[in-house]
């Protein structure tokens, strides 16, 4: 089977969502798919190349940041996708396309559908959904929003990344959606080798911006300075400056490391190292960092925010705390920090749990789709379908 992946982001370009393009296009590969990928090009980066068995092809798009897009460089990315799109679908003949995100590149699938008749399948992750990350969308959303129902509507089939995904999605646009849950190779996550002595680690990974709310993070470490932690901060982003100067401001400089961006193998190496994973966000989907932490056994403050609610279970494998309220991720991190057989209980629970999250088995729920697609199967075989 031959599958045209379209998606704006696909590393080093972008984040979790790209990562969730990239593991699913190798996983697929690997079982014998034909896939090639259309995304957008960054200066420094071949326009095609071949990753791990997938075709990987860069379109001119004026995208100028690895980690941020604006609604032109979406808009362009769409345009070009397209016109590259037109031209596989007379030389090379994809049977799907699979579109990550509904906008921009569901956009593109839509009318590449319409042209030829090959359908498409189109994966949310939650910025792609009116309303969901209003901080990050909701300007654009304003102007573009009209135009979308036809894109989810002429999906063959719709998936969302979380539970939450789809409840958010449900509420503008009535059409079934399943979930598939972003996954992680649970058995290519380097061993886990904490807990060896010395203070405990605290580590964040994300994007320094409004939507990921780090600054929370520093203000709750800032009250527990009597106890006995290190705090490494990995990523990239506006506010990642101004979370230096915080550092700076509370004499916490040696305490709290900002190595800046770091290479999704780096941040696994620091997850190895670390105890426990704090996500402050204001919205999520379904965290790629927080399956690769709850892989690694490590425990987990996470807000309440979106798909953090799956992550975590309460008193058992970490906390969930009300987004933007510091003083509850201050306690919850002061009971972790003081109690070390609680500690380790959360983190042998988050092992657990990530059984359910394994990459292989995400593939073959792909995999099922697909095969269903093509088959001229009518509704879905998958348990969480709606």
């Amino acid at each position: 089977m031959r599958i045209l992946v379209l998606s704006h982001e696909f590393p080093p370009v972008g984040g979790g969502g790209g990562r969730v393009a990239q593991d699913i296009a190798i996983g697929l590969a690997a079982r014998g798919y034909e896939i090639r990928v259309l995304t957008a090009h960054l200066d420094g980066l071949a326009l095609v190349e071949d990753v791990a068995g997938v075709r990987v092809e860069r379109l001119p798009s004026g995208r100028k940041s690895a980690f941020r897009a604006g609604l032109a460089e979406m808009m362009s990315y769409n345009w070009q996708a397209f016109q590259a799109g037109r031209k596989l679908l007379r030389t090379w003949k994809p049977d799907v396309i699979h579109a990550h995100f509904a906008v921009p590149a569901g956009a593109a699938a839509f009318a590449l559908s319409r042209l030829d008749g090959v359908p498409y399948v189109l994966t949310v992750h939650l910025g792609d959904v009116p309303g969901a990350v209003p901080e990050k969308t909701d300007r654009w959303f304003k102007w573009i929003q009209p135009f979308t129902p036809p894109i989810w509507q002429g999906a063959t089939r719709v998936v969302a990344v979380s539970e939450f995904t789809r409840h958010m999605a449900r509420q503008h646009y009535n059409v079934p959606m399943q979930v598939i849950p972003n996954g992680v190779e649970l058995s290519a996550l380097p061993a886990h080798i904490s807990g060896e002595g010395g203070a405990p680690r605290v580590v964040f990974a994300g994007r320094f911006m409004e939507q990921k709310n780090p600054a929370h993070l520093v203000q709750a470490l800032t009250q527990l300075q009597e106890l006995s932690w290190e705090c490494a901060m990995l990523g990239d982003g506006p506010l990642l400056e101004d979370v230096r100067k915080t550092v700076r401001g509370a004499g916490l400089d040696e305490r709290i490391r900002l190595p800046g961006w770091v290479t999704p193998e780096q941040v696994l190496n620091e997850f190895a190292h670390s105890d426990l994973l704090v996500l402050p966000s204001r919205s999520e989907g379904l965290s790629v960092v927080g399956v690769q932490a709850l892989g690694m056994g490590l425990a987990m403050v996470l807000s309440d925010a979106g798909g953090n609610l799956e992550l975590v279970r309460p008193g058992e494998n970490g906390f969930l705390f009300p987004v933007g309220n510091v003083q509850a991720l201050t306690s919850q991190l002061k009971c972790l920090l003081e109690n070390p057989s609680m500690l380790q209980s959360a983190q042998i629970k988050s092992s657990e749990m990530a059984k359910q999250y394994d990459l292989p088995s995400i593939i073959s729920d792909y995999e099922k789709l697909f095969s269903n697609l093509t088959s001229g199967a009518g509704a879905l075989d998958h348990p969480q379908s709606s």
